[in-house]
C-alpha cells in the first residue's frame, strides 16, 4: 500500500469501527438476562474469528515456506501469527469480565476456554522461536513446524462445545439472536475483518521493507570488505 493511500485506508478502518461500536452499544437491544455486559459479545466473537484467521494464515504460510523456502510465505506466517496472538488476547481478556457477572466466575477450566488458552500459548511460543532463534537459516524452518503443529488446536477450539458434555461448558452450543443483534454482529465482524486485513497489509509491507534494508546493509558491508 502506497503512502498516499495510507491516510484513506486508516480513515476507512476508523469509520467502520465507529459504526460497529455504535451498532453494538446503541443499535442492538439489551439482552434480557445478561444485561449490558452481553454487548462484549459483539467484539468477543469477531476477535475469536480474527484470531483463528490469523492462525490459519500462519499455518498456510508455514506449509508453503517449508515447501518453497520463499521468504514471502515466511513473512505471511509471521504476520498471521502476530495478529492471531493479538486477537486471541482480546478474546481471553474481556471474556472473564463477561463471565463474572453472568456465570459467577472469572475463569473455569472448561474445554473452550482451556483450548483457546493453549492455542494462544502455542503461537506465543512460535513468536518466541522467531524472536530468539540463534541460527538464522534454521529458525524459520523450526518456527514453521511449530506453526503447523499449533494449528491442529484451532478445530479443537471450534468443536470443543460439541466434543465435551454440556455440564462441562460455560459456552452455549447454540446462540439465538434477535434480528437487530445479528445485524450488529455482522457489522462488527466486517469492522474487525477490515481492521485485521489492514494491519496485515501494513505488517507485510513493513517486513518487506526490513528485508530490503537488511539486504542493502549486507551489500554495503561486502563492498566495504
Amino acid at each position: 500500500m502506497t503512502d498516499r493511500r495510507f491516510p484513506s485506508a486508516c480513515a476507512g478502518v476508523l469509520l467502520t469501527l465507529w459504526t460497529a461500536t455504535c451498532a453494538a452499544l446503541l443499535y442492538a437491544p439489551t439482552e434480557a438476562q445478561m444485561g449490558a455486559v452481553q454487548r462484549l459479545f459483539y467484539f468477543h466473537v469477531p476477535a475469536a474469528v480474527a484470531a483463528c484467521l490469523g492462525f490459519f494464515l500462519a499455518f498456510v504460510g508455514s506449509v508453503q515456506y517449508l515447501r518453497t523456502r520463499e521468504t514471502r510465505w515466511d513473512r505471511l506466517a509471521v504476520g498471521g501469527a502476530e495478529l492471531g496472538v493479538v486477537f486471541a488476547a482480546i478474546v481471553l481478556v474481556p471474556g472473564p469480565l463477561w463471565a463474572r457477572p453472568v456465570w459467577g466466575v472469572f475463569w473455569r477450566w472448561e474445554p473452550r476456554l482451556t483450548s483457546m488458552l493453549v492455542l494462544f500459548a502455542m503461537y506465543v511460543a512460535y513468536l518466541m522461536v522467531r524472536r530468539y532463534g540463534t541460527t538464522a537459516g534454521r529458525t524459520p524452518r523450526l518456527a514453521a513446524v511449530v506453526g503447523i503443529v499449533a494449528f491442529a488446536n484451532v478445530p479443537l477450539v471450534y468443536y470443543s462445545v460439541r466434543l465435551w458434555a454440556a455440564d462441562q461448558q460455560l459456552h452455549p452450543r447454540q446462540v439465538i439472536l434477535a434480528p437487530e443483534m445479528k445485524l450488529a454482529l455482522y457489522v462488527c465482524l466486517a469492522a474487525v475483518g477490515l481492521l485485521f486485513f489492514a494491519i496485515l497489509r501494513f505488517r507485510l509491507r513493513l517486513e518487506s521493507l526490513e528485508a530490503r534494508v537488511q539486504t542493502m546493509q549486507e551489500l554495503t558491508l561486502n563492498l566495504d570488505e
